[in-house]
């Protein structure tokens, strides 16, 4: 603060100079005034250069020098005719721009006004002078007031961005986390049930031929499936923005109307996956119906890949505000349940829609439960 006091702008040193020369000028030509009365003439200009970083403390000197240099005029035989209050002006226009407290403005105010009265009542100034003097004063003041209203709509418009560009910020991130997780989903699965499926053709030919063709089918239509997908995807990642500046549309996400489609993937992979409704089916948003989906997908993934059951049941409980989605097989099961990027990436989907995501280990086997608000 001190740094910037004894080191002012370039435009507060002009105005300053303006003001004083404006000011001391009078008390020299055309008729040299008395050593005191420049130097009150000084003291009611020259303070103006230091406004902006104190305006309460300029302007009392300011308006000080000014009211005993008014009192004191009329003693004087030749008394400047054009001694007009410019640093008085220029201080009342500044507090009135200033963001400043309550307190301080009504303080502010309070002596300003008081100097205005003991300048114009004690000398027995005319109605014109009083006149000229509030007017003026209460012109500066309502600039002043304007300058401050402009500023604060331009702080209003530069947050207003700020914050529309953390807003689109947030959302291509929460974009790049859902692709990130999209991504997961599909190619583990996808590509966990194509290696399963490698893995057994060769003892299918050797054993079954006659299965070959419909394990080497299920390889297929596995790969199928995952590059439709990932071209959904792909082509939101080719093109943040469309020609008009809008997000482009998003390809259709699965929902639950897909879910056979993944039981029939997990039956490929050998394993006895059913499934149990319970309630009345409704129409769910689109956010939670992509969750469920992903978090049915995610399951069997990892029942195939690391479960090593024989069996799989995918429950959907549906009440009036709730879907529940339980996913249980009769697996190995694990001495810890760690959680990676599949599962974080299921409780990140569980959460973003508002619901709860447990998961257990059975006796055998695990058993993952998905709450879903859909009232």
């Amino acid at each position: 603060m001190r740094a910037n006091i004894l080191n002012p702008s370039r435009a507060d040193v002009a105005i300053a100079v303006v003001v004083t020369v404006m000011t001391v000028t009078p008390t020299i030509v055309p008729s040299r005034q008395p050593w005191w009365f420049v130097v009150l003439a000084v003291l009611m200009s020259v303070p103006v250069l230091w406004r902006r970083r104190a305006i309460l403390s300029a302007g009392a000197v300011v308006g000080s020098a000014t009211t005993v240099l008014a009192i004191a005029a009329k003693s004087l035989p030749h008394s400047p005719a054009l001694l007009l209050p410019y640093g008085v002006l220029v201080c009342t226009f500044t507090f009135a721009a200033a963001d400043v407290s309550p307190v301080r403005r009504a303080g502010g105010i309070a002596g300003l006004a008081v100097g205005v009265a003991v300048s114009l009542i004690v000398p027995h100034e005319d109605l014109e002078t009083y006149r000229y003097l509030v007017t003026a004063i209460v012109a500066a003041y309502a600039l002043g007031i304007g300058a401050r209203a402009r500023r604060s709509a331009q702080n209003a418009e530069r947050e207003r961005e700020a914050r529309i560009r953390e807003e689109r910020a947030a959302a291509v991130e929460r974009e790049r986390t859902r692709i990130a997780r999209d991504m997961h989903d599909i190619v583990t699965h996808s590509v966990g049930l194509m290696v399963i499926q490698a893995e057994t053709g060769p003892l299918v030919v050797r054993d079954r031929p006659e299965k070959a063709e419909a394990v080497f089918e299920a390889i297929a239509e596995a790969g199928r499936d995952a590059v439709g997908q990932l071209r959904l995807i792909l082509g939101a990642l080719r093109g943040s923005e469309a020609p008009d500046g809008r997000a482009p549309a998003r390809g259709p996400q699965p929902g639950l109307d897909a879910l056979p489609g993944l039981l029939d993937n997990a039956r490929r992979a050998g394993l006895d996956a059913s499934t149990d409704v319970q309630g009345a089916p409704r129409r769910l948003p689109s956010d939670v119906d992509i969750a469920a989906y992903r978090i049915v997908q995610e399951a069997l993934t990892n029942t195939i890949r690391h479960a090593g059951a024989r069996t799989v049941r995918v429950r959907l409980r549906w009440s009036g505000e709730t879907l529940e989605i339980e996913v249980a097989d009769d697996g190995r099961g694990a001495r810890e349940l760690r959680e990676g990027h599949g599962m974080i990436g299921m409780r990140e989907r569980v959460t973003a829609c508002g619901g709860r995501l447990a998961v257990r280990q059975g006796n055998p086997g695990f058993t993952l439960t998905a709450t879903l608000p859909i009232g």
